[in-house]
C-alpha cells in the first residue's frame, strides 16, 4: 500500500510542475485523495459490500468533486490533475500511467449491462472536458484534446480533437517533420501545425512553412552555382548585391544566359 502511494506522489512530481513537496501534495491534492479512496471502495466491491463501496465514493466526491464508480479498474501511478468534475464510470479501465484532466468523463451510451464504458491504455492523456464514451478503446500512448467529444476507438500514439472527436495526427511523417525543423530553425512554435489539422489557420501557417523550405531549397542550390563559377554569393545586405552584381557583370566565364537575374524590391 505504502508503495502504491509513493508511486502516486513520484509521478505528480513528474505531471505536475506546480508541486513542491511530498506533504504538500498529500494534503492539497484532490486527485490523489480521490485515488487513494478509490482502492479501498474497489476492495469492498470486489468483496461483494456494494453498498459500502458506493457510499464510499460518495464521499469522496463530495470531498474532491471527483466521482469514480468503485467498479472501474484503474492502473498504476495514475495522475488526475485539478480534478474538479472528473467522472469516471462503472466499467471503465484506464491503463497504467495515464493521465486526466478536470472535467473529463468516461461514460457510458447505453443502459445494456456488461461493458459500456471506455477502455484506456497506457500513458493516454485525456485533456480538459473532454467526453470519452462507450465501450470503445483508446491506444496505448494516445491523446485527447480539450473538450472533445470521443465516441470511436483511437489507435496508439494519435491524437484526437473537436466534436465528435476525430483522429488528426499519426506517427510523424517526412514532410511534419520538416515543417517542424523549419519552424524551429526560424523561430516558431508549430506545436499546433499538426497534419491534417481542421484550423486554417494551421493549414496556412504549413503551407507558409512548405514554402520557406522550397525557398531555401532553391537559394541553396543558387549559391552553389554562383560559388562555381568563383562568385561568392553569400549576402545579408543591398551593399552585398550591389557588389554580387557588378562581380557578375565583370565576370568573363559568365554569359548572358548564365548571368542569375537579380530583382530589387
Amino acid at each position: 500500500m505504502f508503495e502504491r502511494v509513493k508511486e502516486d506522489i513520484a509521478c505528480v512530481f513528474e505531471r505536475d510542475p506546480a508541486a513542491r513537496n511530498a506533504f504538500e501534495i498529500i494534503t492539497t491534492y484532490p486527485g490523489l485523495h480521490a485515488v487513494m479512496i478509490h482502492r479501498l471502495a474497489r476492495r469492498l466491491w470486489q468483496r461483494n459490500l456494494k453498498w459500502p463501496a458506493r457510499v464510499l465514493a460518495n464521499i469522496a466526491r463530495l470531498l474532491t468533486g471527483i466521482e469514480i464508480h468503485p467498479g472501474a479498474v484503474i492502473g498504476r501511478r495514475f495522475f488526475i490533475d485539478h480534478g474538479m468534475g472528473v467522472v469516471i464510470g462503472e466499467t471503465a479501465v484506464i491503463g497504467d500511467d495515464c493521465t486526466l484532466y478536470h472535467g473529463v468523463t468516461l461514460g457510458g451510451t447505453t443502459w445494456r449491462k456488461g461493458q459500456r464504458h471506455p477502455t484506456l491504455g497506457r500513458n493516454v492523456v485525456v485533456g480538459a472536458g473532454a467526453k470519452v464514451l462507450g465501450p470503445i478503446k483508446i491506444g496505448d500512448g494516445a491523446r485527447i484534446g480539450s473538450n472533445a467529444v470521443v465516441v470511436k476507438s483511437v489507435p496508439p500514439g494519435a491524437t484526437a480533437v473537436g466534436v465528435p472527436g476525430r483522429v488528426i495526427e499519426q506517427a510523424q511523417d517526412e514532410k511534419t517533420q520538416r515543417r517542424a525543423d523549419t519552424a524551429e530553425r526560424i523561430g516558431f512554435d508549430a506545436y499546433g501545425a499538426t497534419r491534417d489539422a481542421p484550423d486554417p489557420v494551421a493549414n496556412a501557417l504549413n503551407h507558409m512553412l512548405d514554402h520557406i523550405h522550397d525557398m531555401d531549397r532553391r537559394m541553396e542550390a543558387m549559391s552553389q552555382a554562383l560559388e562555381t563559377h568563383g562568385i561568392m554569393a553569400h549576402f545579408e545586405h543591398d551593399d552585398d548585391l550591389d557588389t554580387m552584381e557588378v562581380e557578375v557583370a565583370s565576370h568573363p566565364d559568365l554569359t548572358d544566359a548564365d548571368t542569375p537575374k537579380t530583382s530589387r524590391a
